[in-house]
């Protein structure tokens, strides 16, 4: 119940989210693009992402799929949770993602040790949320978590 509730409110709060806080232009890359990058690429890894779980690039929400390669976060309500709290120990801030940590520790209280744990893991890491993926898609995956410390 509480896994549904919360998918709910992801449903509910996506395209908004989308129309009116997100402000950066969307890639124009398809998943087939992204197939086409050196296999050891952030881009193929995001494209391989996408294809495991059935998914498409969501315009302008590019970087939330980013997040979950580069930090090896799986798509679970409560990786989902925990991803937030990874960023924000990392030092990403937006009223979407507090929400999201305010609702998911209420939810999931049970949970709050390996939400804590993730967060500290965010903390070791370098600042890497703000960075411009598209840009960085034909760079090896393992460089980039190497140069940001994303363990």
């Amino acid at each position: 119940m509480r896994d549904l509730l919360m998918e709910t409110f992801y449903e509910w709060s996506k395209r908004p989210y989308q129309k009116w806080f997100k402000k950066q232009q969307p890639w124009k890359h398809s998943t087939t693009d992204l197939l086409k990058l050196p296999m050891n690429s952030l881009g193929f890894h995001l494209a391989c992402f996408l294809l495991k779980y059935d998914f498409d690039l969501q315009p302008k929400l590019e970087d939330h799929d980013v997040f979950h390669v580069l930090t090896n976060t799986g798509i679970s309500v409560t990786d989902e949770i925990s991803m937030q709290y990874y960023l924000l120990g990392n030092g990403k801030r937006s009223t979407y993602m507090f929400l999201v940590i305010f609702l998911g520790t209420f939810m999931y209280p049970d949970k709050y040790k390996h939400f804590r744990i993730a967060y500290r893991k965010g903390k070791t890491a370098l600042p890497f949320y703000h960075l411009d993926f598209s840009k960085m898609l034909s760079l090896p995956l393992k460089r980039i978590r190497t140069t940001y410390l994303i363990f």
